[in-house]
């Protein structure tokens, strides 16, 4: 699919806990791939895995950042991550303050 890739998006990554999202959610924003990460402590999560009902302790990153950020994004996710199969799913902004959006780009080319 090719898709238009110059829009800001929201991406949502779990993380076993607030020490992995500290350092995934730094590490995206010092190297630009991220204009601002926040981390949320204490969620939990229910999934099937490998056939069985899991239940685990969390934090969630929100990240903001470009859709032609994305790829890279998911690349340096990937490589840091302790999960196999991380969750890093997108979602488009569709609307929001002018002057944070600005701040959002303005961020990421800095």
């Amino acid at each position: 699919m090719d898709v238009e890739k110059d829009f800001l998006i929201v991406v949502f990554i779990t993380v076993p806990g607030m020490e992995e999202g500290d350092s995934i959610g730094k590490t995206l924003v010092e190297e630009r791939l991220a204009a601002c990460v926040n981390v949320l402590p204490g969620i939990t999560s229910h999934y099937i895995w490998e056939g069985k009902l899991e239940s685990s302790p969390e934090a969630l990153l929100i990240v903001k950042t470009g859709a032609n950020r994305f790829e890279q994004l998911r690349s340096r996710v990937l490589e840091l991550h302790p999960y196999n199969v991380p969750e890093v799913i997108a979602i488009p902004i569709v609307a929001g303050d002018p002057g944070y959006l600005d701040w959002v780009r303005n961020s990421l080319d800095e």
